[in-house]
């Protein structure tokens, strides 16, 4: 049995850069367990599967674009969301199967999520993720500062556990003790204003198989209403100052994040499975 895969770097900038992600079209869904193993192999921080067959709960598609079932693994875990490995599926899709088209609609664990294309970008638009601010000094945002080896002026609590400090370079420094995590199931991200972007951010998720994310759509669903309440504004530039690095457009629209960025394929191969 022969499935493809497509590396593909998303919100890359230039080349080596962004955060490559696996693409794994298939004819009908493997077993979970082997799915969790490919994802495994390919040991980057999400690889997507689809396929063209949307389950019943999915309902009707939102519009007349090509639609598709979309799920996500980290090499120990599927995850209920993820904005890159989705940008990239969606280049892949519109580079290869539909290149006329100019929009794709995936079903997923968080609902139907949408990417349009725009010129020589593509636009990711995830439900915006809320955040209510905790006492800085509680156990678990103190544990995380220590192992951080940050001094956070303000913590928020949303799906992921928000640390911001109050300098560029404070994000850029941080050297991440991951022995000293605190127990958490959930990610850690660092955030500060920018000097040269709106906000800068870094993001970890030990835990889930990823000691650090290179560029990371789902925090940036938290991260950009966050931001619009201390800006007083919807529209940012965002850079996530991982080693690799990478570059987001982000606007708050409503309850929904759009977030634009470029995508650039790595290779594209064949995984040669057992019958």
């Amino acid at each position: 049995m022969e499935v493809l895969l497509h590396q593909i770097d998303a919100f890359a900038d230039a080349p080596f850069s962004g955060n490559p992600a696996a693409v794994m079209p298939l004819l009908t869904w493997l077993p979970d367990e082997l799915l969790q193993q490919l994802a495994e192999e390919n040991n980057l921080a999400e690889t997507a599967f689809y396929t063209s067959v949307l389950p019943p709960e999915a309902g009707a598609p939102p519009d007349n674009s090509p639609a598709f079932h979309l799920r996500w693994f980290t090499p120990v875990v599927e995850v209920d969301l993820c904005g890159h490995a989705t940008l990239a599926t969606a280049a892949q899709i519109l580079d290869d199967m539909h290149p006329g088209a100019d929009r794709v609609h995936f079903y997923t664990r968080s609902g139907w999520l949408r990417v349009d294309r725009d010129r020589d970008e593509l636009v990711l638009d995830l439900p915006s993720v809320s955040s209510v601010e905790i006492d800085v000094h509680d156990e678990v945002p103190r544990a995380l500062a220590t192992a951080l080896g940050v001094r956070p002026v303000r913590a928020f609590d949303g799906t992921d556990l928000v640390l911001v400090v109050t300098a560029e370079h404070e994000v850029r420094e941080a050297h991440p003790n991951f022995s000293a995590f605190p127990a958490m199931h959930r990610a850690a991200i660092l955030t500060a204003e920018g000097t040269d972007v709106d906000f800068v951010s870094r993001f970890f998720a030990p835990a889930q198989g990823i000691p650090e994310d290179p560029v990371t759509g789902s925090a940036h669903a938290q991260l950009t209403p966050l931001w619009a309440k201390e800006l007083g504004r919807t529209t940012f530039v965002a850079r996530q100052l991982s080693q690799r690095g990478g570059t987001l457009r982000c606007t708050l629209a409503g309850d929904r994040v759009r977030m634009s960025g470029r995508c650039r394929r790595y290779l594209d191969g064949v995984v040669r499975l057992p019958d």
